[in-house]
């Protein structure tokens, strides 16, 4: 069992700046984990991985802007997420990769608008 709790999100004007944070309750050294957003809509979506080897993975519509970071030893995760427009309004969820649909945690709302 694990729990996830994320934070950090908050409501930003288009271009800003937002950086999420998530905390495991449990050591997830062994695991590849993963920043997920849910919009109206849509569906769940992988938008940035990191691996246990700490190799990053950037969905298109996020490269270049949003940055996975992890720290094995707090059990944490980081999105750095720069240049935010309204398409990146959404909740958004940590979990490992793939997911374990048991486990969501509540996630962190995020609202792009002017």
């Amino acid at each position: 069992q694990v729990q996830f709790v994320e934070s950090g999100g908050g409501l930003v004007q288009p271009g800003g700046s937002l950086r999420l944070s998530c905390a495991a309750s449990r050591s997830m050294y062994t695991d590849d984990m993963g920043w997920y957003l849910h919009a109206p809509g849509r569906q769940r979506e992988l938008v940035e991985s990191i691996s246990r080897f700490g190799i990053t993975n950037s969905a298109d519509s996020v490269k270049g802007r949003f940055t996975i970071s992890g720290d094995s030893a707090e059990s944490t995760v980081h999105l750095q997420m720069n240049l935010l427009n309204s398409g990146d309004t959404a909740v958004y969820y940590c979990n490992s990769r793939p997911p374990l649909e048991a486990y969501w945690g509540q996630g962190t709302q995020v609202t792009v608008s002017s």
